[in-house]
């Protein structure tokens, strides 16, 4: 049954990432440099492309609304929020700069960005992180297996271990969830007791 089948595979992609010791380091390192960022007056800044940046928008909103208890607002923001900014920008310049004339607007130095692209080839999120490096922002990437392009441009990769769009952007969502938390409850211990 398809199903069954559909649950397996998730299960299957987050029990590969519950038994890498890397991927589950790497999620404690990037929810580090977050608290970091924000703690010294930075921004996390997301983007990504149609799923992509459905899931950029939820995790912004989790951390510049709140999660799991009410608290002050994080300043987090997903890029592609302004449709009268994304609209202008592709039809005057290319679809290819949208993300990276805003984070030239917004980011600064030790800001972070993140950027979902389950194939890792995405022209305007690898821009993104171009403009990002010329910041010295730190640029953290949500893959799928290869990376693609992103994989050397990224301080922090998340490439989760499947090649199936949908399986790879349930881990991205899980994996951002689980930063968010720890980002929240790092910036606001005795709110969280």
């Amino acid at each position: 049954m398809r199903i069954k089948e559909a649950i397996e595979q998730s299960i299957d992609v987050k029990n590969k990432i519950l038994s890498n010791n890397n991927l589950i380091q790497l999620i404690e390192q990037v929810a580090n440099v977050c608290y970091e960022s924000l703690q010294n007056g930075g921004k996390i800044l997301f983007c990504g492309n149609g799923g992509s940046a459905a899931d950029a928008q939820h995790l912004a909103a989790e951390l510049s609304g709140r999660f799991y208890f009410d608290r002050e607002p994080l300043n987090a923001e997903a890029l592609h929020v302004n449709t009268s900014f994304l609209t202008a920008v592709a039809n005057d310049y290319s679809f290819d700069e949208v993300f990276s004339r805003m984070v030239k607007a917004k980011g600064k130095k030790g800001d972070v960005l993140f950027g979902f692209s389950t194939s890792g080839n995405s022209e305007n999120i690898i821009n993104a992180f171009k403009t990002a490096k010329e910041l010295e922002m730190i640029t953290i990437g949500l893959t799928g297996e290869s990376g693609g392009k992103l994989k050397g441009l990224a301080d922090y990769l998340f490439n989760v271990p499947s090649s199936d769009t949908p399986r790879i952007q349930e881990s991205h969502i899980l994996i951002g969830h689980i930063i968010c938390e720890l980002v929240e409850s790092r910036m606001f211990k005795k709110a969280e007791g």
